[in-house]
């Protein structure tokens, strides 16, 4: 998801509320593991001695010129000369990477990017980047990103000396590229932090930011775990100044080791705004041991598009807590469609490992390597079943695209006005441009609880309650048989879990009908 020169932006990352705010992804480079060069805890730092009015209590402040000495030199600017296609992508976005289908932009850029007649022409690209040695032989990395378009890779030291770089392998996934400098001579290099940081930690960022050379910012550790909408992985917050072109430059502890790679600002315009984010060395060094192994990353996959389970959804299901990841599409011929898993089944626990949310099922499935035989303990509108799954391996964003499947044809029936859910129904069939599968909603009641959770005219009905719906009876038989159900006896509120499809997205609701007295 990356412009022709956003490879010198630390992306700005993509916030959790749909505000109106612009929010920017640019470049940042992602760090590799790395063995050798680190300072000494006996590396002696200058302090400022600052005198308050009051000489009772005498304050330091840390210089950072000892340290910046020391790891500077095994920081890089990296420059990139190539050439990126016009239109060369499904969402007719000029430069844009694949993007998978279950990334929170790929949505987006579906209906919002594709244009007609888009035809992909040649320009010319450069752009720049950071990024650090993490070994005396030359290894280095950066952001994938910074790379991928590039016909021509050279780095400049602190020095000034340029090295040309070769393009060892990359991970679309986690946005990290391993380098290699071919050289007769020890380049400096810096270790991966080995212990995790703290809340409150200083940090040191060192970049390349607007093309301007070596630069250094401090800050500290703002928050751990953080989740930008950039697939399963959490973040480091930090608060040092990150901007365009310190994408891939590392973080420093004080010790001179590093803790993350600055890989994504939060920004309303672009610029620094104090929220900078950085990939953890710990997945830095698991995910470039790999690259340098094999020259790709192999992750498990399930084929299937996941969601979080709401309080209302796990209550229209029968799930005593609002916990798993709810299976809202399974791709045509992915292994959980071989393995039977089905669109509404909530997986809970994968080999006996509790499932908390689809983040944390997107984490333990792409731990795994393909191949590898997985126990899904899944929740099927209450019943608790035990699938295995042959996982396969997570295909690109393209091929996720071609393994979507063809509705399957449904028979035709009459529409007409469901009133406890203020909604007016037609066969898809009977809707030009509908498709053939499920029930359109052709009118809705803007004060119904399906429109406070935002479905909307010509959105499609799939799945009442677990069962596929061809006309607005299917609909109403679907309500009757869920308030019929032994566990919604008694209640004056009973949730119902809708499966809709809105452009090309799917997902499971739940409408809420009040049972009368």
């Amino acid at each position: 998801m990356t412009p022709q020169d956003s490879s010198s932006n630390p992306a700005p990352a993509k916030g959790r509320s749909r505000s109106r705010r612009s929010v920017f992804f640019a470049a940042a480079l992602i760090g590799a593991g790395a063995v050798g060069f680190a300072l000494s805890e006996s590396v002696p730092f200058a302090f400022a001695e600052v005198v308050p009015s009051s000489p009772s209590q005498v304050q330091t402040l840390p210089s950072f010129s000892e340290l910046v000495k020391k790891v500077s030199p095994a920081v890089v600017s990296i420059n990139v000369k190539g050439e990126t296609d016009v239109a060369d992508n499904e969402f007719g976005i000029p430069g844009m990477p694949d993007i998978p289908e279950d990334s929170p932009f790929y949505e987006f850029f579906k209906r919002f990017g594709q244009g007609p007649g888009n035809k992909p022409q040649h320009h010319p690209m450069r752009a720049q980047g950071s990024g650090f040695f993490i070994s005396p032989d030359g290894y280095l990395v950066t952001n994938n990103h910074v790379v991928e378009s590039a016909d021509e890779i050279s780095v400049s030291m602190e020095d000034g000396e340029e090295y040309e770089a070769d393009l060892v392998g990359s991970d679309p996934r986690t946005d990290v590229a391993l380098l290699k400098v071919k050289t007769d001579h020890k380049l400096p290099y810096v270790e991966f932090s080995e212990e995790d940081p703290e809340v409150g930690d200083w940090v040191l960022a060192v970049g390349n930011p607007f093309g301007l050379g070596g630069t250094v910012t401090a800050g500290i550790i703002s928050a751990h775990n953080r989740d930008i909408g950039s697939g399963p992985y959490d973040y480091l917050q930090i608060d040092a100044a990150v901007n365009r072109g310190n994408s891939g430059g590392p973080s420093f502890t004080l010790d001179g080791k590093v803790v993350g790679m600055n890989t994504a600002i939060f920004s309303p315009s672009g610029g620094n705004v104090g929220i900078a984010f950085a990939v953890p060395a710990a997945l830095i060094k698991e995910v470039v041991g790999e690259l340098k192994q094999n020259g790709t990353v192999d992750r498990g996959w399930l084929g299937v598009v996941i969601q979080n389970v709401n309080d209302d959804i796990a209550d229209g299901i029968g799930l005593a807590d609002a916990k798993g990841a709810l299976v809202s599409k399974v791709s045509e011929d992915g292994p959980a469609a071989d393995d039977g898993v089905e669109a509404g089944d909530v997986i809970t626990a994968v080999d006996g490992e509790e499932v908390k949310d689809s983040r944390d099922l997107a984490r333990k499935i792409a731990e795994l390597h393909p191949d590898t035989k997985v126990k899904l303990s899944v929740n099927r509108y209450g019943d608790e079943k035990e699938i295995t799954v042959k996982l396969g391996k997570f295909p690109s964003g393209k091929k996720l695209a071609e393994l979507q499947g063809a509705p399957e044809k449904s028979d035709d029936g009459a529409g007409k006005k469901v009133k406890d859910l203020g909604l007016s129904l037609a066969p898809a069939a009977e809707v030009p441009g509908a498709g053939e599968e499920g029930v359109v909603i052709t009118d809705l009641d803007p004060d119904s609880d399906a429109a406070q959770k935002g479905l909307k005219v010509g959105d499609i009905i799939l799945q009442v309650g677990g069962k596929n719906v061809t006309n607005a009876k299917d609909v109403s038989k679907g309500i009757e048989k869920a308030l019929a159900k032994p566990s919604n006896q008694g209640k004056e509120k009973v949730n119902i879990v809708f499966r809709i499809k809105s452009g090309d997205r799917v997902a499971f609701v739940a409408l809420a009908l009040k049972k009368e007295a």
